[in-house]
Order: C-alpha cells, then structure tokens, then sequence
C-alpha cells in the first residue's frame, strides 16, 4: 500500500539515510539529555509531562485513570498517553525504565514519520519535493525536542500522517477497507486529542469534487462512524460507570475555550468587570468546565462588541500565529539556543506560506486538496480555543511540505533535469 517502487537507488539510499539519520540522532539526545526534557518537576508534578507520568504509575498500581484528582478517577484528559506509557512502565520499570523506553518509542515514530512525509511528498507534488521535505524535517530541532519530552504531539503527528496517507489512497481507490482504516485511525488520534473526531468530514469536500454517488458517500460514512464508535465504546462505557453519566470525551473542555479567549494572556479589559460585575479579575478563570463556557462567551461578546478588529484578528490570523510562528522548543539542543529557534521558525513559516501560495497558483488543485483539507481542519478547530506552538507542532510538517514545493520551485530555476532521474513513471507511487 505505501510501496515506493519505481525509485533508483541514490534515492532510495538517501532516503533510508535520512530515516537512519533521525532515529540514531533523536535517540543520542533523548539519552544524553535524559531528564532535562522534564518541563515539571517529578518530586512535586507542575506540568503536563510529570503529571502524566504520575498518571500512568497510578493507572498501572491501582488501575485507576486519574488526572488532577490524586487518586481519585477523573475523566479531564483522554487515556491514550497513559495508557501506552503504562505499558512501557510495565515492561521496563516504572522509574528511568519506562520513561527511557517511551522516549526511544518517540524516537522510532520520529524515523517512520520520514518515511511517511516522503510517500506524501512524492504522492501530492513530486520526488524532488518529497526529498526536501523530508531534509528540512531531519533538521528540523523541534522533532527532536519532541522525541524526549513525554506528551503527545509526537505520537499524534505520526497518526495525522497516516491519516493523510490513507485518505490519499481513499479516494483514488474507493475501498471499504480503507474508509474502515480512516475510522480507526481517527478514533487512535481522539484517545489522544478529541478533536480529530470531526477529521472524516473533510472527505465531504473529496467526495463533491470526485462527484461521488450519494449512496456510495453514505456506505462510506457509515463505515467511517460504525468503526468510531465501536473504538471509542470502551471509553464511553468506563466514564458511565464511573461517573453515571454520558462523557463523550472529557469534562474539561471549557477550560481551554475560556483560556483561548486571553489575549496574549492577558486579562479583559475593565470595562468587561463593569458590564458583568458578576466576574473577579482574580478569580475569572478558576472554576468549573461548565462556568468555564460561559465566561467564555461573555469575554468574546464583550470583545466583538467593543473591540471587533482586535479580538477579530486574535480569532483568525492570531490563531495562524500563535499556532505556527513559535517553535515547539521548551529544551533547546545545544547549539541552536531558543532565540536563534524563534527566528529559523519565522524564516520557516515565510517560506511555507509562499508554497502554499505558489502550490495554490501552479500545483494541481486537486491533488493538493488531502494536504490542504488536513492543514485546514487541525488549524480552524483551535479557532474557539486556546492555540499555542505545541498544538501547532503536530501540524508543522504538513507546512513543510509546502516549504519544500517553494524551495523546488527555486531551485528548478537552477537546476533542471528530467524527472525520471529521481523517479519513475507517476504510477509507480502507489
């Protein structure tokens, strides 16, 4: 399904060298560096990554999924980190053991995504386009800061790859078995992030400029949601019996809603405490989920009644920012410092944006659509909520690959050549 026949061989060497490349590399600095990709402190948890940790030791001892609660079942976050760090707990230890052994997982899903960007790459643009992206990816330093600290962006970038691989294959193959595989695929990235849930509905846009038979769209989408919920089932059922009550995905979902509404965190301003004195400065984003949601909607009224071109720009083009022009770089790797990160993540970002818009003016529409429906989605779904570089990191190599279709057009100026000298016929892609 993902064969690259049809490739000669000083491509195909360089490609399993840039794949040996990032797996050898990430696990030299996921082992030298070792903890200092904590971002919390482990003797008192402060932060995602220890918290997580905490989480897993307990769910492996006690069999109790708990987030924030001590040892208490919550259902704040989604169980697929704990679970998959549990296991590396349970074979390995639950002290270095299962953390090294989870980081060096990190590491291989780092190596195959290589492998993953070029199939796209080649798949949507060309050979060429493929090669540089896959070069930009290998040293690309927030990949590697990835691999060591313990959250999901890693695992949910590989995920959202494979998504796009499939999706590809979907619609130039209308299998069941690959809308099956979609399905299950977007319930995995759910156990981590719930919302890729919605992910399938891009498939509406693919389908009206396929002109797929509406019954045929309809068996497909039945496949797609059947395999959804029957993955997603267990979850649903534990959050009942634990709770009583219906849990689509957890109950924390206002917290990152209100918390989207900050201005580069920021407070509302004081004409907001006048008009709901109801509210604290001190206490405005404290309190429950569902508090939390309507707190939410009274900061955005107020804003797009008093200020409408500043909270209009935080909603649109600030989320674009805060989401892509700042590194996911908490640990920098010697010898490229944080500062010098932010400006290489300008330089980057500039460079995709030109893609994009090179691709969209020169490219073929259609074959770019799986790639622009993917970026489009897990883009426009932080609009309502809080967006920062780590929920953008999984998204940036989606980017790249628009960066490198504007690098080959430059460098197509300079150096021409046949494209049979890196490929194949076109066919041989699939």
């Amino acid at each position: 399904m993902f064969s690259l026949s049809g490739l000669n061989r000083p491509t195909k060497l360089a490609l399993l060298g840039m794949i040996a490349f990032v797996g050898i590399v990430s696990c030299i600095i996921v082992l030298a560096y070792n903890d200092y990709f904590f971002l919390g402190d482990p003797i008192k948890p402060n932060n995602d990554d220890v918290k997580y940790i905490q989480t897993s030791r307990l769910l492996l001892n006690e069999g109790v999924l708990a987030y924030n609660t001590k040892d208490k079942p919550s259902a704040f976050i989604m169980p697929g980190l704990p679970f998959i760090l549990a296991g590396f707990m349970a074979i390995f230890g639950q002290d270095q053991g299962g953390v090294i052994a989870y980081r060096i997982f990190q590491c291989l899903q780092q190596a195959f995504c290589i492998y993953l960007i070029f199939w796209i790459g080649r798949r949507i643009f060309n050979t060429r386009v493929a090669l540089i992206a896959c070069a930009i990816s290998t040293i690309y330093l927030p990949d590697y800061f990835s691999s060591g600290v313990i959250l999901s962006e890693t695992t949910f970038r590989t995920i959202i790859l494979l998504l796009v691989c499939v999706t590809i294959l979907a619609i130039e193959q209308n299998r069941s078995a690959l809308y099956l595989l979609i399905g299950v695929l977007t319930a995995a990235a759910a156990y981590f992030k719930p919302h890729a849930s919605l992910y399938p509905a891009v498939f509406l846009v693919l389908w009206w400029k396929q002109k797929i038979p509406l019954r045929v769209m309809l068996k497909y989408t039945i496949i797609m949601a059947a395999t959804y919920v029957v993955l997603l089932t267990p979850w649903w059922i534990r959050n009942w019996i634990t709770f009583h009550e219906f849990i689509l995905f957890t109950n924390s979902g206002g917290s990152p809603f209100l918390l989207g509404t900050r201005i580069y965190g920021q407070l509302p301003p004081a004409g907001f405490f006048e008009e709901y004195p109801q509210y604290d400065p001190q206490t405005l984003f404290q309190g429950s989920d569902s508090t939390a949601i309507q707190k939410g909607l009274d900061i955005i009224s107020y804003g797009f009644r008093h200020e409408p071109l500043k909270y209009l720009y935080w909603f649109t083009l600030g989320r674009w920012v805060e989401l892509y022009f700042h590194p996911f770089y908490s640990r920098p790797i010697w010898p490229v410092t944080r500062p010098l990160m932010n400006v290489l993540q300008v330089i980057l970002m500039l460079i995709n944006m030109v893609g994009i818009v090179w691709a969209l003016l020169k490219h073929q529409f259609t074959r770019l659509l799986p790639l622009l429906l993917a970026l489009g989605y897990f883009t426009v779904i932080y609009v309502p909520f809080v967006a920062f570089n780590r929920y953008g990191y999984p998204n940036m190599v989606l980017l790249i690959m628009f960066g490198a279709y504007a690098i080959d057009q430059v460098l197509n100026h300079f150096i021409k050549y046949p494209s049979d000298r890196l490929e194949g016929r076109r066919t041989s892609a699939s």
